[in-house]
């Protein structure tokens, strides 16, 4: 009789305890491994991303996959696209630039009529490059499209519009180069605070240095 009323009690206090796994989870701290804690992070980036939300959505109603609208039209008119950068950024002005702030520089006629012959130039060269480009990106497009792609002839699309692409830069970057010797090196310092690439030296003069002289020479109003 004492031993059925002992397993009694023995089976009361299993169905009254959780089970082992809900009291580990319950009570025991949680750690988890790096690259399972990345994985977690990836899964549920994965599972909220909604339709319409990834990077390229909208990008399938483009005629050329590859170029957006305003890349075309910024390509035959034969506009920078971003390909001089390292130029621009490294204290090489570019004509077109160079003339749409020719008064704020304070150049001179002859100064002005260099750039211009520099501008042209590259407009001439530039706009059928782009096209090249332009017709390059939309031969990989339909050869995709259609769906007749091997790897020879892969190969011969991307050499074409790398090619373009190479020509392009080229124009671009060695107009940059060419429109320092026509600018002062005040009118590059002046040029890079005008296009937000530097402080303005004439907001404050260096100790040492004459506030006249030191202004002059800087070309500050």
């Amino acid at each position: 009789m004492a031993l059925a009323a002992g397993s009694l009690v023995f089976a009361g206090l299993l169905l009254a305890s959780p089970p082992v796994e809900a009291q580990h989870n319950h009570t025991a701290p949680h750690h988890t491994a790096p690259h399972h804690a990345a994985h977690n992070r990836a899964a549920a980036t994965t599972s909220s991303t909604t339709p319409g939300t990834t990077p390229y959505a909208g990008f399938q109603q483009r005629e050329i996959k590859s170029l957006s609208a305003e890349d075309v039209k910024e390509l035959r008119r034969g506009g920078g696209w971003g390909l001089a950068l390292p130029a621009e950024l490294n204290g090489m002005p570019g004509p077109a630039h160079v003339l749409e702030l020719k008064d704020q520089l304070g150049l001179s006629a002859q100064a002005t009529a260099q750039v211009q012959r520099l501008f042209d130039e590259m407009r001439a060269l530039a706009v059928p490059q782009g096209e090249r480009l332009i017709a390059a990106e939309r031969a990989i497009e339909q050869a995709f499209a259609s769906g007749r792609v091997d790897e020879p002839g892969l190969r011969r699309l991307l050499a074409e519009a790398e090619a373009a692409r190479t020509e392009l830069r080229f124009i671009h970057l060695s107009q940059h180069y060419k429109t320092v010797a026509a600018l002062t090196p005040a009118q590059v310092a002046r040029y890079n605070v005008l296009r937000g690439y530097a402080e303005d030296p004439c907001t404050q003069v260096p100790a040492g240095h004459d506030p006249v002289m030191y202004r002059r020479h800087m070309g500050c109003n």
